[in-house]
């Protein structure tokens, strides 16, 4: 290989690595500093199981804990909001989940997140249509004034740990590419 070909070939290398760090730098956005995100409480996800009758619940109520905390991993890491610690609610929220669903309380997710301190609030739940179809659906709240800021979902095909792992990441990665993380 001549001279002119090395230049041109490292020169090509170069603007190919280049473009993949742009890439990787453009997919996860990086704030200056974790005060620039707004901090989000991460309720407890609920089951709505219309299957319960020919095929009750199992597995799922683990599976719900995982979610949970994948997604809260998940935003860290994209840098759409910081999660906070939920146990100062802890006895709140146990005595409101003996009530009713925290996705259906009227508010009680917002005194969740008051307790806590929390700009935003994340409510989620897992709707079991089938064994063949589930929908994952957050709705994230501002503590201050109670407005809805983000309402989306994603649809599971099967009912396996691997269909639940999944969801997550591409709920996540939706929100990245839409720019709808820390409003």
């Amino acid at each position: 290989m001549n001279v002119i070909s090395r230049i041109a070939c490292r020169r090509s290398l170069c603007l190919s690595i280049l473009g993949l760090l742009l890439g990787i730098a453009t997919a996860f956005p990086v704030n200056a500093a974790d005060g620039d995100l707004k901090s989000i409480a991460i309720l407890d996800f609920e089951l709505i199981d219309e299957m319960r009758d020919l095929a009750p619940a199992t597995v799922e109520y683990q599976r719900l804990v995982v979610a949970r905390d994948q997604l809260a991993e998940a935003f860290s890491q994209a840098g759409l909001y910081r999660v906070v610690d939920l146990e100062p609610a802890a006895e709140l929220m146990k005595r409101l989940k003996s009530e009713q669903r925290l996705n259906e309380c009227n508010g009680c997710e917002i005194d969740i997140a008051k307790v806590v301190k929390a700009d935003r609030v994340l409510v989620g739940w897992v709707q079991k249509v089938s064994n063949l179809i589930l929908n994952l659906n957050i709705v994230i709240e501002d503590t201050t004034t109670g407005a809805v800021v983000l309402v989306t979902s994603v649809d599971m095909r099967g009912n396996t740990d691997e269909s639940w792992r999944r969801s997550v990441p591409y709920l996540v990665r939706q929100m990245v590419d839409k720019g709808q993380g820390n409003r």
